[in-house]
């Protein structure tokens, strides 16, 4: 169960902002530490004034013992040696109170207790103590004389009390004045320190109302300075993925405005063609129909690659490792079929990795697709994978160095490629889902001679020793 008043301090502090939480919580640390410092101070010092002047006592009690002052004043006699200055003397013999002239009516304050009747009858050698006589304090310190006697002496501690207090009130006037120099501080602290969150909070803000991904200024190389670089990389990170947004709706209303344009003007056709006498022949009609087929496998085609790389949660990893190899035969036997006209050399190594399989397989297909698609009638695709290192080969007319660096972009499509079929996003597809597994993708080519596409796979080789990672 919470504690009553902590719960009522929780309540309070909440009410509170942060900066003041940081003033109140600074003095209020600096108060306590202030306060135990002079508590230690006025102890301390009260002990050693009072100690030093329990000695200087004791030693001229102990003196005059030797000196038989005692006898002297059990007598009634006051030598004039005896000048002891402020300090009242006075003699317990017999549990009766002998007293110099000095001492006045102090017995009748009970300047004398069982305290140094004890020392009188020997059960102790000295005693001292603080009495209040006459709203005046003394200490009184009582020193064995022997035969059943004690010399007594008292001297006034009003100085010492009176410079305690006044030390005591310059203490505490140090004290009010270090814990409003450390409210200040922390109040300045807190201001100046918290100022770069107040400047993230006010970009926040505007962020939410404005949607303007503006950077922060950042000053400094603290965790506040680090703080706002990351901001500004979330912002950046925020930015970069809006454009990539924006980018991929814009070129999908590109590519996909093309076949619903031949679609729409297919539709028209047949329409106007049924509403008029002259109806299509049957070749016009199969031509029209084959050409909407044609249209609609395309439109499909785009829509799923454009669903792939929308994706963007993150790569679920399996508990269970696959086998690239296997992957890469399941995509070759699919494209084999599609491409009956081309031969596949493939020469595979088992190579393990986790992911997704289905994943990169549609990125192999992808890959063996474009290597079909460019290679000539009767010509040679050449899988190999070795060490997760995968090589598709093909013996087209190859890639255009001025194309190399933009081939894995969406939509990107060179000129010689947009005679043929596809949406330009294959390779797209292959980059990402390469990515998301932790490889990268490269393509190399000579005018003539082909291209060259390597993926690169993190694994492990099913070998007995190898690790699971």
């Amino acid at each position: 169960m919470t504690n009553p008043v902590h719960r009522a301090l929780s309540a309070v502090t909440s009410r509170l902002s942060l900066a003041t939480r940081i003033l109140v919580l600074t003095a209020a640390t600096v108060g306590f530490v202030l306060a135990t410092i002079n508590a230690s101070v006025y102890f301390v010092l009260r002990d050693e004034l009072v100690h030093s002047l329990d000695d200087a006592l004791l030693q001229r009690a102990e003196n005059a013992v030797e000196n038989h002052t005692t006898e002297d004043i059990i007598r009634g006699y006051q030598p004039e040696a005896l000048s002891l200055g402020g300090v009242q003397v006075g003699v317990i013999y017999g549990g009766t109170l002998f007293k110099t002239e000095a001492l006045d009516d102090l017995a009748a304050m009970q300047y004398v207790s069982s305290v140094e009747r004890e020392v009188a009858l020997g059960r102790s050698e000295h005693s001292t103590r603080t009495a209040r006589i006459n709203g005046t304090h003394y200490r009184v310190v009582a020193v064995n004389a022997g035969s059943g006697k004690a010399l007594v002496l008292a001297q006034s501690a009003e100085s010492i009390y009176q410079s305690l207090r006044r030390m005591n009130i310059i203490l505490w006037a140090t004290s009010g004045a270090g814990i409003l120099v450390a409210a200040l501080a922390g109040w300045l602290v807190a201001s100046t320190g918290l100022r770069p969150v107040r400047r993230l909070t006010s970009a926040t803000e505007r962020v939410a109302r404005t949607q303007q991904l503006t950077p922060v200024e950042v000053h400094g190389h603290d965790e506040l300075a680090r703080l706002g670089s990351s901001f500004n990389a979330m912002l950046a990170a925020l930015d970069a993925s809006q454009q990539r947004q924006r980018q991929l709706v814009a070129d999908a209303g590109h590519e996909l405005r093309t076949p619903l344009t031949s679609l729409r003007t297919n539709i028209e056709l047949m329409e106007q063609a049924f509403a008029s006498d002259r109806p299509l022949s049957p070749e016009q009609r199969r031509e029209v129909m084959d050409d909407v087929h044609g249209q609609l496998a395309e439109l499909t085609t785009l829509v799923g690659d454009l669903v792939e790389l929308a994706r963007d949660e993150p790569l679920r990893r399996s508990p269970e490792a696959a086998d690239f190899a296997t992957v890469v035969e399941a995509a070759v036997d699919r494209v084999r079929r599609r491409a009956p006209g081309l031969t596949f050399d493939v020469r595979l190594q088992p190579w393990m990795f986790f992911g997704e399989p289905f994943i990169l397989e549609r990125a192999v297909i992808n890959l063996l697709d474009n290597a079909a698609k460019w290679s000539p009638e009767g010509g040679t695709v050449t899988v190999r994978l070795a060490d997760g290192r995968l090589t598709v080969t093909d013996e087209g007319p190859g890639i255009p160095p001025q194309d190399l660096p933009h081939v894995f972009e969406r939509f990107y499509r060179s000129s010689e490629a947009r005679t043929q079929p596809g949406s330009g996003l294959g390779l797209s597809i292959v980059a990402q889902a390469v990515a998301r597994h932790g490889g990268s993708v490269t393509a190399d080519s000579s005018p003539g001679r082909g291209a060259v596409l390597t993926v690169r796979l993190p694994g492990w080789s099913p070998g007995p020793d190898a690790p699971i990672s």
